[in-house]
């Protein structure tokens, strides 16, 4: 049994049991695969994939109750590694961080700054993808570090610290009638065409559920990924902007009037690593930047206790 056969058995599940794609991921042959797999199910007398003819369908009983195993040994394989870079390169290394548009764009650009000045010699890559995505890049091995509102304190293989609090803002042409309105309503804004994030982003089932409390229908004519689309639209007339109020720049959105709101409610934005992921040290050092109040320590222990 070696390390290779290991990753092969998780990428080949990872890919759906096609052994092409699973080739393809780790820059091998599809014959490779095929003799590895083959090599391991002799070495242990037991089958580990059901096939047909020659594709694999899925897992066999056995071989689920292996992949858990696989996946925590390739885990701690390379934590490990990082374990042996740290002290061997404590200021080097690579630190991949997937976040929403939102926070790359408005939140984390003086974090990175700070960062790169502490950590010149790492190499920070910031992935932009959704939620979800993100959520999956992390249980992937693919990301290090997530930041998102939505999915990561619902998956339990995730450890999440709150990072910060935000809420909605309007968003409207500074000639806009809203402008000059007492306050903001649910029942206002029903009246008018409304740009607001696509389903799953940035607090959209919030707005969602507030209108559905209300019993109102909320006239949303165009959902984008992120602020900038949104606020762009929104200048050309076509209807009212709900976003973060993180989302809002004074000297680039001087077209445009904010008005604050707390109709949506509180939303949290969260700071997510993957269980069992350890950690370089520059790893928990950006987490510090973003929120120098986060108990490392409690992130630590609930992310890998073994530590």
């Amino acid at each position: 049994m070696n390390f290779q056969q290991l990753r092969i058995i998780r990428e080949t599940v990872r890919q759906n049991f096609n052994l092409t794609e699973a080739s393809a991921a780790l820059y091998t042959s599809q014959s490779g695969v095929s003799k590895h797999i083959k090599d391991l199910e002799d070495e242990l007398g037991v089958q580990l994939f059901v096939r047909k003819g020659k594709r694999l369908l899925g897992l066999t009983e056995p071989g689920q109750s292996l992949l858990s195993i696989v996946e925590r040994m390739l885990v701690d394989a390379e934590n490990i590694k990082r374990l042996a870079e740290d002290f061997n390169k404590v200021d080097e290394g690579t630190l991949t961080i997937a976040t929403t548009h939102t926070q790359a764009r408005y939140v984390l650009p003086p974090i990175v700054n700070q960062f790169k000045k502490l950590f010149p010699k790492v190499h920070l890559i910031l992935q932009q993808a959704s939620p979800v995505e993100i959520s999956e890049m992390l249980l992937q091995g693919e990301a290090d570090i997530g930041i998102a509102t939505e999915s990561l304190t619902t998956e339990e293989n995730l450890a999440s610290i709150p990072y910060y609090q935000w809420q909605h803002s309007i968003i409207t042409p500074q000639n806009h009638p809203l402008v000059q309105a007492d306050k903001i309503t649910l029942e206002l804004l029903a009246e008018y065409p409304l740009i607001t994030y696509h389903g799953g982003f940035t607090g959209r089932s919030k707005i969602d559920k507030a209108f559905e409390e209300a019993h109102l229908d909320a006239d949303i004519v165009m959902s984008a990924l992120d602020a900038d689309v949104i606020k762009t639209y929104v200048e050309l007339g076509m209807g009212v902007g709900i976003v973060n109020d993180v989302a809002y720049d004074t000297e680039r959105d001087y077209r445009l009037k904010q008005t604050k709101t707390d109709i949506f409610g509180v939303n949290t934005t969260w700071i997510a690593v993957r269980k069992g992921h350890l950690l370089r040290g520059y790893g928990y050092e950006f987490i510090s930047l973003c929120s120098p109040d986060a108990d490392i320590k409690a992130l630590k222990k609930i992310a890998y206790p073994d530590e």
